[in-house]
């Protein structure tokens, strides 16, 4: 069956799983590729017409280790496992990343006092390469960062990735490997069952023996149509800006601040796209489809970049965006089995989830079979591998070789991000193709430079609509 956005769901037999997934973030997409290593009936559920299009597009794509995790917590080891476990993955299936390590830069005699405290933190969580630097080795390392200054802790292993081909690798594969993915399919009712429930969506109606909330800001909503009232999930916001390519050679690490009682606070980092990033803010809020930004919390966030690295405020912005992370007034996972439900919900999964993701999917599965699902023997996964859309590796332009065995990979439709026909031609033939300017900009970047897609657009809407039609 594969991929679905429209229509009726199939009905009988084949509207009939061993486990649903609903949540096609992140964190979903990764347990429905770890279920597809087992010769079960799989379906991936997602309310929004692509996967990836909730907190998982609109976060810090920083790739952590882990070493300011509280110890002990389920966060802290599966932060510490996932790791290593996405850093192999990212390097066979293709995702960027680009190992920056971080510096934890400290401004007040207050924040130079945590960073002892700090480094005793990361050690116990397994993390035994931290370093104190001094002002004078801060300044060596990065020239252009603001006055005052006191020192440094020095992370390595601190990387920033992809999300995006992150997220679309896990479902990719998933799909390639049998799971049924269901887009614009939001689950309005779940009805428990002795042998299976019914999830009753705007599409159809799913039967299934077990069942995995992944849905990210709505897991309590989702627990409530069980019965379940284990936690309220309140968004909070980051806002966050994008500044020009220009501005790259101004950093060259991850620059966090010393943590403060809202998460790791504003932190100035490079992406893989070649950009520089500057946030988040943390606002608690009470809608979770707050995902605007204001004049207020762009402000704060100038004036603090201003104080990091002043030269980064004569630089373009881009681009500016928010997104949500789920607060639930703990600060660990919200992973909990429900055996006489045969029901696992993955909740309170926050900025740390993209980096504990195949860990968590592993977790998730030993759940399922405490709630008495027998997976069976492991199968090979269809093998997967992305195209590259980071600067610090091989772009189709660039590619003399391919653009001679296909033209199209030469002929440049986004010249701000260097996107090429061929990429886009190729994001449509895809097992799950883009269902509209987003989710192509997170195949290919077009549309993410600095005119956001007022040179490019026209004519990638053309193309979009050529591929749709299958007259390109």
């Amino acid at each position: 069956m594969g991929v679905t956005r429209t229509g009726p769901l199939p009905a009988g037999p084949a509207a009939e799983y061993d486990v649903v997934v609903v949540g096609a973030g992140v964190v979903g997409c990764a347990v429905a590729r770890a279920l597809a290593r087992h010769p079960l009936r799989i379906a991936l559920v997602e309310a929004a017409n692509d996967v990836g299009d909730g907190t998982s597009k609109a976060n810090t794509a920083i790739l952590h280790t882990g070493f300011d995790a509280a110890p002990g917590t389920l966060e802290a080891r599966l932060v510490r496992e996932g790791h290593r476990m996405l850093d192999a993955y990212a390097r066979e299936a293709g995702i960027p990343v680009e190992p920056l390590g971080a510096l934890l830069v400290a401004w007040d005699e207050q924040q130079r006092a945590a960073l002892p405290r700090l480094a005793e933190k990361a050690e116990r969580n397994g993390h035994r390469t931290t370093r104190l630097l001094t002002a004078a080795e801060l300044a060596l390392r990065e020239p252009h960062l603001g006055a005052g200054t006191l020192a440094a802790l020095e992370v390595p292993g601190e990387s920033v990735i992809c999300p995006w081909t992150t997220t679309l690798a896990y479902a990719t594969q998933a799909v390639r490997s049998g799971v049924d993915l269901h887009l614009n399919c939001r689950v309005e009712k779940v009805r428990p069952g002795d042998t299976h429930h019914r999830l009753v969506t705007g599409r159809g109606v799913l039967r299934t023996r077990h069942l995995v909330n992944a849905c990210g800001l709505h897991a309590d909503g989702f627990d409530a149509l069980l019965g379940r009232a284990d936690f309220t999930v309140t968004p909070r916001r980051g806002q966050l800006l994008v500044f020009d390519k220009f501005a790259r050679d101004l950093v060259r690490h991850i620059l966090l601040p010393v943590p403060g009682p809202l998460g790791k606070g504003v932190l100035v980092s490079p992406t893989v796209y070649g950009n520089v990033m500057l946030g988040p803010t943390a606002e608690d809020l009470d809608d979770k489809t707050a995902t605007g930004t204001t004049a207020e919390g762009l402000a704060g966030l100038r004036e603090q970049g201003g104080r990091i690295l002043p030269a980064l405020l004569d630089e373009e912005v881009t681009a500016v965006y928010a997104g949500l992370r789920a607060a639930t007034g703990r600060e660990d996972y919200r992973i909990a089995a429900h055996p006489a439900l045969r029901y696992v919900t993955v909740g309170g999964i926050r900025s740390t989830g993209l980096t504990a993701s195949l860990a968590i999917a592993d977790h998730v599965l030993g759940l399922l079979a405490d709630c008495g699902l027998d997976p069976g023997p492991e199968r090979p996964l269809a093998p997967v591998r992305m195209p590259n859309i980071g600067e610090a590796f091989p772009r189709p332009y660039r590619d003399a070789g391919l653009i001679a065995r296909d033209p199209e990979f030469g002929e440049i439709v986004c010249h701000c991000e260097q996107v090429t026909r061929g990429e886009v031609r190729a994001a449509f033939a895809s097992a799950i193709p883009p269902a509209g300017p987003d989710g192509l900009r997170r195949r290919t970047r077009a549309r993410g430079g600095r005119c956001q897609g007022n040179f490019c657009g026209a004519e990638l809407n053309a193309l979009s609509r050529e591929y749709e039609e299958g007259t390109g």
